[in-house]
């Protein structure tokens, strides 16, 4: 992923395209506003590239089925509050404005996911270097005190949801984060550049519910390349 497709991907949120769907649509129904008709991106490499660590199984459902899922409802949430915007009718704003806030946080964060895998030995594993490894030694003390505390996050987190590495605008900081579900818990002024899944549907059929197993064995497809551009775009540099 270069730099401007990640810095378009930071402007919302994973989208593949922008069209006028609001007119497309006006035939059917009365929507205010231009929407967005945001579509699954392709992986960057076969279902089967990530194995042994992700199986191919896996990697297929989890993006042609749940992140597929998140497009359509974020999608269907925008068209929806257009509609509200059309009609006057706000009476159900509160629904459709939390269901835009998961979808969108849903594809957001696949997206991220996908571009920070890479095949073993093709991108894949390996340490970080650079600037990326720089910032990680100054915020965290190594990159092994670095890994044990995400790990620890990624492991911790109630339920569903995504351990993040996220860079702080305000200080350029990097910071790990959890994220619930995948909005909850996120802060404000700060971007990740680097997330992991650990909802259970991106590691069950695999590990089952040794979810330790399966942070363990997920750094050896953690591209470190992608997560320093990443670093770098919103760095403006």
């Amino acid at each position: 992923m270069e730099r401007r497709e990640f810095l378009g991907l930071l402007s919302l949120l994973g989208t593949v395209g922008a069209t006028r769907w609001a007119a497309q649509q006006g035939q059917h129904e009365a929507l205010s506003g231009a929407l967005t008709e945001h579509k699954l991106p392709p992986l960057p490499y076969p279902y089967d590239a990530l194995e042994p660590y992700i199986d191919a199984k896996t990697m297929e459902l989890h993006h042609s089925k749940h992140h597929q899922a998140y497009v359509d409802g974020l999608n269907r949430a925008e068209r929806e509050l257009a509609r509200a915007r059309a009609t006057g009718d706000f009476t159900y704003v509160e629904y459709w404005s939390k269901k835009a806030a998961f979808n969108a946080g849903g594809h957001f964060l696949h997206t991220l996911f996908w571009n920070i895998m890479a095949p073993p030995g093709k991108g894949g594993g390996g340490e970080p270097t650079g600037l990326l490894r720089q910032l990680i030694e100054r915020d965290f003390g190594s990159v092994d005190a670095f890994r044990r505390h995400f790990a620890a996050a990624a492991l911790a987190v109630e339920g569903s949801g995504w351990a993040l590495l996220h860079y702080r605008l305000a200080d350029g900081r990097l910071l790990v984060l959890q994220a619930e579900n995948q909005h909850k818990l996120a802060p404000w002024g700060t971007v990740p550049i680097l997330g992991l899944d650990v909802w259970e549907h991106a590691y069950y059929l695999k590990y089952q519910n040794r979810r330790k197993d399966y942070i363990d064995a997920w750094w050896n497809v953690v591209n470190w390349a992608q997560v320093q551009e990443n670093l770098q775009a919103v760095m403006g540099k």
